[in-house]
């Protein structure tokens, strides 16, 4: 059980979630830009008046921007040979829509990816990480308008003839599949034009929503097609939100409603990505829904010939489906399920399953059988300083150790898998809730859920830890 000698060991960020600088050298307002933070308890607003009576995570989050150099040192002393990051759309196209493309944007990138090359760093770079430029909101409903293929086609053109010799690993949305969640509407297909208030209140409109994906899957497929004729070094990869279901119970009404939910949520969005087709369960699915995917001739056509090269996904855990209303529920990534009772749970309630992710490289392996990189996965927890002033985070050592091993398992039964990047590597401003205090990271950052701290950054035990995992190549996680 022992992982390839070229094994890709790294950590995972986003853009929105730890640059800052969020109006600095030309930048525009991104989605997440106008949302404000919220808490376990409190949902985040969508507030674009940008006033002074909220908190907005981005616009400071952990200030990466001026910091990049001694964060990927720090990555570099932990011994990574991938650093997954994404591009902010409005570094590059302030709005989305300029003829010419924002210098001092490409700079930053430019000086990112070399200071990781410098240290031997692969940079794994999502292109769209949930970071449209708002202005494409408000003008066209997000996704929901074909003109936005073109607007991506052409911010991925200048990135790709920018970066051709700094970057090798390209992935062309971030867990495209929340689109098929409500919870989408904010975070992926952005079909939310002229609203604001609490994400708790955010219209679920389905009919958009798939649409919006089918604009997404025709703008994968075309700027795959491109970098495979244009870029023939190039990898091109899939992101998915990946989101296990076990039936509750041997009772086959479970068994049915999990293979549906496992088929719309974590199936089809892949399937289109790396088959090159909808699937046929689809058809039902948007029939008994009353959704209607209005196409072009040709978008068949694009889809099937611009199939990807690897595929990523993330995983926290698992959730289990039951048909009976009264089974209690427990929170997770993106959306909840069912509680497992042979499952702990983290503080903010999501249920680890470290077994849970050796099933899932297995199931995804055999129906694709191309490589696979876990890109996120990780522990978000409170951690507290010591006496000593350090933080021994032995929770989360714990929590990736298991999962880790169970990679080592999924290998030995056959899955291609090359790389692992855990989520947050660094202390970061949290997606659900837009806060500091779920805390993902090997690095600590000095930065509270009020705005306050000193921006500084400590080494937790799990930098040591995972230090030693990467010199041993995955054998020594004691």
């Amino acid at each position: 059980m022992k992982f390839p000698d070229n094994f890709l060991w790294g950590g995972a960020v986003a853009a929105n979630q730890c640059e800052g600088a969020w109006n600095v050298d030309g930048k525009g307002i991104s989605v997440p830009d106008i949302i404000t933070g919220g808490s376990h308890m409190v949902p985040r607003r969508i507030e674009p008046a940008l006033t002074s009576d909220y908190l907005y995570p981005s616009h400071e989050a952990i200030d990466f921007y001026h910091r990049y150099e001694e964060d990927i040192a720090l990555f570099a002393e932990m011994g990574f040979k991938v650093f997954r990051t994404s591009i902010n759309w409005t570094r590059i196209f302030p709005t989305g829509e300029e003829a010419e493309p924002n210098e001092k944007g490409l700079i930053f990138y430019d000086k990112v990816f070399d200071c990781c090359k410098e240290y031997g760093i692969e940079p794994l770079v999502t292109i769209s990480h949930y970071e449209l430029p708002y202005e494409l909101v408000e003008k066209y409903n997000g996704w929901t308008d074909r003109r936005l293929i073109d607007l991506f086609m052409k911010y991925c053109k200048v990135i790709f003839e920018r970066y051709k010799d700094k970057v090798k690993y390209w992935l062309t949305f971030n867990e495209i599949n929340a689109g098929t969640l409500y919870t989408g509407t904010m975070s992926t297909t952005n079909n939310f034009q002229g609203f604001k208030g609490s994400l708790s209140d955010l219209p679920d409109r389905p009919q958009e929503r798939y649409q919006a994906l089918h604009h997404q899957f025709v703008a994968s497929a075309q700027v795959v097609q491109y970098a495979h004729e244009n870029y023939p070094d190039f990898q091109m990869g899939c992101m998915i939100g990946y989101l296990g279901y076990y039936p509750y119970t041997c009772n086959p009404d479970d068994a049915l409603a999990a293979l549906k939910q496992n088929q719309m949520v974590n199936w089809f969005c892949s399937d289109v990505q790396v088959r090159g087709k909808y699937p046929s369960y689809s058809n039902r699915y948007f029939k008994e829904n009353g959704i209607s995917i209005q196409m072009e001739p040709g978008d068949l056509d694009t889809i099937a010939g611009g199939t990807v090269d690897f595929y990523t996904f993330s995983y926290y855990m698992t959730f289990c489906l039951s048909t009976d209303p009264n089974v209690e529920i427990t929170p997770g990534n993106l959306l909840g399920g069912a509680k497992n009772p042979y499952l702990e749970a983290s503080d903010w309630g999501w249920q680890i399953d470290p077994k849970g992710l050796r099933w899932s490289l297995n199931e995804i392996y055999d129906r694709y059988q191309i490589p696979l990189m876990v890109v996120e996965n990780g522990l978000g927890a409170y951690d507290k300083k010591s006496e000593d002033g350090k933080i021994h985070d032995d929770y989360r050592i714990e929590y990736m150790r298991q999962h880790i091993e169970q990679m080592a398992e999924a290998i030995a039964d056959g899955v291609d898998l090359i790389g692992y990047t855990p989520w947050g590597c660094i202390d970061l401003v949290s997606l659900s809730t837009g806060e500091m205090a779920k805390r993902y990271g090997m690095i600590y950052v000095n930065k509270f859920d009020d705005g306050t701290g000193d921006l500084s950054r400590e080494r937790k035990d799990s930098f040591f830890w995972y230090q030693k995992v990467i010199a041993s190549n995955g054998e020594i996680l004691e």
